[in-house]
């Protein structure tokens, strides 16, 4: 099982990502997928999660404002975040993530050690 996060790279504080999780049909069928964020010295941040049917979606404290807005196409598999007006605080390492008690438990989308299967991390430097 395996997830593949994608699309970091640097940009200036204000400018936008577009980060992409790509995962077997298996993985991402019936589970909730979040995205969490890693920056250096820290724990493993929430950031955003969605429900399989992409009906439902969920924001960490960090990102109100709704900045970030994720999105999913089941058709191929993919979750995507778009992140705007960026700042040098969201730098970090982000990990897209399949949850499969999410289903069934809409708080488990918050819980670091509800996900299944993780991806590789994908870096996003902020600059000032």
């Amino acid at each position: 099982v395996q997830l593949q996060a994608s699309g970091g790279g640097s940009v200036q504080a204000g400018g936008s990502l577009r980060l992409s999780c790509a995962a077997s049909r298996r993985t991402f069928t019936n589970n909730g997928v979040g995205w969490f964020r890693q920056a250096p010295g820290k724990g493993r941040e929430f950031v955003t999660g969605i429900s399989w049917s992409g009906g439902s979606t969920y924001y960490g404290s960090s990102v109100k404002g709704r900045r970030f807005t994720i999105s999913r196409d089941n058709a191929k598999n993919t979750v995507d975040l778009q992140m705007n007006s960026l700042k040098p605080e969201d730098t970090a390492v982000y990990y897209c993530a399949a949850c499969s008690p999410c289903t069934y438990n809409s708080g488990s989308y918050y819980v670091l050690s509800e996900y299944d299967y993780w991806g590789q991390g994908t870096l996003v430097t902020v600059s000032s």
